[in-house]
């Protein structure tokens, strides 16, 4: 797995190794090959504020946005030539400060919250949602499972 990390925020304080690890670990959880590739970019809310207004045209930060590439399926592994280029699920915007805020808020582990919205931005990039109760559980089920094999918990 090709894990590209642009810290765009530099006094974040996020920990690399272990975002690239739950990004490896939710790829391969998920059935995705060695080739794929996905990147992860670390903002301060003033940036993520930007995104969010330009994205979904909502005001100020959010936790995190996925910008995937393709429209892919959950549980659906698209079909990958050994020999051709890597499969490039998309890109993943978090914002440290806020996820930090908002665990503290939500009486929860910082490093917990992180992990799930590493988790929970790839998972879109790979066709999961939430817009319906059955989606929602869908979703929630698979970062629960996921976040345990790293020893991480969900809230």
């Amino acid at each position: 797995m090709n894990v590209r990390i642009a810290d765009e925020h530099p006094s974040s304080g996020v920990d690399r190794v272990a975002l690239r690890r739950w990004a490896v670990v939710t790829l391969a959880a998920e059935g995705y090959p060695d080739s794929t590739e996905v990147s992860l970019t670390l903002v301060g809310d003033d940036q993520m504020a930007v995104w969010n207004e330009t994205a979904l045209g909502k005001d100020g930060p959010t936790d995190v946005l996925s910008f995937p590439v393709e429209l892919l399926q959950p549980g659906v592994v698209p079909d990958v030539d050994d020999d051709g280029p890597p499969l490039l699920v998309g890109d993943v915007v978090i914002a440290p400060d806020f996820v930090r805020r908002q665990a503290e808020d939500l009486g929860v582990d910082p490093v917990d919250e992180m992990a799930l919205m590493v988790t929970h931005g790839i998972l879109h990039l790979l066709g999961y949602d939430h817009t319906d109760q059955v989606q929602a559980e869908q979703m929630e089920s698979r970062e629960r499972d996921i976040l345990g094999l790293v020893g991480r918990s969900r809230r």
